[in-house]
């Protein structure tokens, strides 16, 4: 589907900004496109629908391949709710700041997003009875913003009830998961083929859900532990 030259430029400016926050440089090609260098060495290019293009000589090494599919995954992410926000009506509530667009309502939630210099910000809200208000509003803008809208969307559908909550593992639940099926893999257990590849499968699922996965937990085992006292 074509989009028109403003879109673009929405797209492609957000994508910088969230790309900027995960360490990637990123600049305009001379053709209007995103060239997204690691390391000040050309990686890839950033498509208008939320794609990328690569040269083989420029992910010759295990870390830029891995780079490479992470810059995929940022700006498909981003394509995503760049899309919604174009087309997104406004969020009309009292005492509420003009500029938020509603992503998603349902049973009473609302998940909105807002443009700002430091890119889309999200949020969920209740809705008040009389649909005039918003109130309780979790926010999501520590994060890089493609990992902000997920983990809203992921709130949003717990809120209003789309998905159990008990459904769905907490990051921090995620990540000790990972571990004990590292371990596992690495460990001298004895595994079946099935056993050993549904193992395999999840830390793959928990891979594509945290991205940064790795980093989260080199950062955990870098914090130092805490020891009690009497």
């Amino acid at each position: 589907m074509s989009i028109s030259a403003e879109e673009k430029n929405h797209y492609l400016r957000e994508a910088a900004i969230v790309l900027a926050r995960e360490g990637f440089h990123a600049d305009r090609t001379h053709a209007g496109g995103l060239r997204v260098l690691l390391d000040g060495a050309p990686l890839c290019e950033v498509t208008e629908n939320g794609g990328i293009t690569y040269r083989n000589e420029d992910i010759d090494e295990p870390e830029r391949i891995d780079a490479k599919d992470k810059v995929y995954e940022i700006v498909r992410t981003t394509a995503e709710y760049m899309r919604q926000m174009e087309t997104a009506p406004f969020l009309k509530a009292d005492g509420l700041e003009d500029g938020y667009k509603v992503l998603a309502d349902f049973n009473d939630i609302v998940l909105a997003g807002i443009q700002s210099k430091y890119g889309v910000q999200f949020v969920t809200w209740d809705w008040s009875f009389d649909r005039k208000g918003v109130s309780h509003g979790h926010y999501y803008t520590g994060l890089y913003s493609s990992g902000n809208y997920e983990a809203a969307k992921r709130d949003f559908a717990t809120r209003s009830g789309l998905i159990p909550e008990q459904q769905l593992f907490r990051e921090k639940q995620l990540i000790e998961i990972y571990r004990c099926c590292t371990d596992t893999l690495q460990g001298s257990f004895e595994l079946s083929y099935d056993q050993e590849k549904t193992i395999q499968d999840v830390r793959k699922q928990i891979e594509e859900c945290l991205p940064d996965i790795m980093e989260r937990i080199q950062q955990q085992d870098t914090e130092p532990t805490q020891e009690q006292t009497m």
